[in-house]
């Protein structure tokens, strides 16, 4: 019960921060959103490790794993918010959302076991990609072009890929270290590589209307990892694929924020891509 119950309490707080970083990315720009949130995360998160655990036994298998999942997470976010100024976040957020599935076949890849049926599951899910980044839809009343879309759509299943990696390092390191100090590793990658560059250059930009968005962000994030960490120490792949039920919360949520309208192919492929998760899913358990 704990990788279900982790998954999906990581996939409602993530919903939080697909909005959120959304609106924060489209005032402000990506980088400054990956810098401020990872701030953000850093200032909550190290106290309370250094508190509960001062000197953790980072050997070089934690290191390693460590780079991983902070490096996927970074990246993913960087390719994500790129993308929310694109496209619809509906169909960012869906296609991002198959990074439990690519992470679950990772964990295949390095021994875990999926049921019977997973591969036409996930051949299910390919097709609601596609489907999902076949049109432009519109947003508040202006139409999204075909060539806007489609890169938002390139720009997410590349950000999925990338996040996926850092959810399998994120699994891996979370029976290696506590776990004040497993869901570090992004925040210290996020300061280290994005924001303190950024500072040096005197490039973060954020504004007045966009930092209660960017502390959102950040607090949604730290609190989201916690919650697949926790549900990942029992079980990698169904904490990652549960955890990305956060894309049809996301969709919903950006029909009402966003006046989000999409074409038929394009709900199509993102109920493919909703069912397909779900059903990997559940093969799982």
């Amino acid at each position: 019960m704990i990788p279900i119950i982790g998954g999906l309490c990581a996939a409602l707080v993530f919903a939080v921060s697909v909005l959120v970083s959304a609106r924060a990315s489209r005032l402000v720009g990506a980088p400054s959103t990956v810098a401020g949130a990872m701030v953000v995360g850093l200032a909550i998160g190290l106290p309370i490790a250094l508190v509960t655990t001062p000197a953790p036994n980072l050997d070089g298998a934690a290191l390693g794993w460590a780079l991983m999942a902070g490096f996927g997470n970074v990246c993913g976010l960087l390719l994500t918010y790129v993308a929310y100024r694109s496209g619809a976040v509906g169909v960012v957020s869906a296609i991002a959302s198959t990074e439990g599935a690519i992470a679950a076949v990772i964990a295949v890849l390095a021994g875990e076991i999926l049921a019977p049926g997973s591969g036409i599951v996930l051949a299910l899910i390919a097709v609601g990609v596609v489907l999902a980044a076949s049109g432009g839809g519109e947003e508040e009343g202006v139409p999204i072009p075909r060539d806007r879309a489609v890169r938002a759509a390139s720009l997410a299943l590349a950000a999925a890929i990338s996040f996926a990696f850092g959810l399998y390092g994120a699994g891996r390191i979370a029976g290696l270290l506590p776990l004040a100090w497993a869901i570090l590793p992004a925040r210290v990658v996020g300061v280290v590589v994005v924001a303190v560059p950024l500072a040096v250059l005197g490039r973060i930009h954020i504004t007045r209307a966009a930092l209660p968005y960017v502390v959102a962000t950040g607090v949604a994030e730290i609190v989201g990892y916690v919650a697949y960490t926790i549900g990942a120490r029992e079980g990698i792949a169904v904490s990652a694929v549960l955890a990305s039920m956060f894309a049809p919360i996301a969709a919903v949520a950006a029909f009402v924020v966003f006046r989000e309208r999409l074409s038929r192919v394009q709900i199509a492929g993102i109920v493919a891509i909703v069912v397909g998760v779900a059903t990997l899913g559940l093969l799982q358990t």
